[in-house]
């Protein structure tokens, strides 16, 4: 497998989910972060985790930007894995051209958690959510809905309801290679939440998604996982 963290760049996000490039020059106080989806290519599949932010240079999406940076091209992409709905992970989907979503990868399979879309859409007051983005979902052609708490989706992809983050938030196994590759997303965004053990409140269930990280880093030193980092602005990948 080859893996590519598809870095957007580091970003500070405020109370309202706005998200502003991290410079020098930066003196607003807000989270420091990552934006980076990744590219896993195995034999079968060109595999997107995540969408990250739908920010556009020039008429061109960042998205495709980052990827042509590592010699892919848009079409070139399988499958698109989406661990939950917020802003950061989901608005790369596409862009708006009166009133009709624009597709970025209209060729390729999205999996989305379908229970994961409804509990989105009763938050729609929750400036985390793009709710023009969210009310197009279930009408996309291209997207599979899952409704099962755990399965797999090829014979390489495996997925898990972990449910912290957010309600229905998803993780994913990839496995081909004698490798085994984990995305936990924002149930694991950053190195820092192996080292101190919080139950954060801004999660959905923030104690599930503690104890979840206990058990995966136990089963990621055991069978030597390579656990991808989404907001870490420092280790995009973890190796065990």
């Amino acid at each position: 497998m080859k893996i590519i963290a598809l870095q957007e760049g580091n970003y500070i996000a405020n109370s309202q989910k706005e998200f502003e490039l991290l410079t020098d020059k930066t003196t607003d106080s807000g989270l420091k972060m990552a934006i980076q989806p990744f590219l896993v290519i195995t034999d079968n599949d060109v595999i997107l985790l995540d969408f990250g932010l739908g920010f556009v240079n020039n008429g061109i999406p960042l998205i495709y930007e980052v990827l042509r940076k590592n010699s892919i091209e848009p079409e070139q992409i399988t499958k698109i894995l989406v661990s939950h709905l917020h802003k950061d992970h989901i608005e790369g989907i596409g862009f708006f051209e009166n009133d009709k979503l624009i597709q970025n990868f209209p060729n390729a399979k999205i999996y989305i958690q379908e229970r994961e879309i409804d509990f989105a859409l009763q938050q729609l007051q929750n400036p985390s959510y793009v709710p023009e983005i969210l009310n197009e979902l279930k009408n996309l052609p291209n997207v599979e809905l899952l409704n099962e708490e755990s399965g797999q989706i090829t014979d390489e992809i495996f997925f898990e309801v972990s449910a912290g983050h957010t309600k229905f938030h998803q993780v994913f196994w990839i496995k081909a290679d004698d490798e085994i590759v984990f995305y936990g997303a924002d149930d694991l965004p950053q190195k820092v939440y192996l080292k101190i053990p919080v139950a954060y409140k801004t999660d959905f269930d923030g104690k599930r998604a503690m104890e979840s990280r206990k058990k995966w880093e136990q089963e990621a030193k055991e069978q030597n996982w390579k656990v991808l980092l989404y907001h870490d602005m420092k280790t995009p990948v973890l190796e065990f």
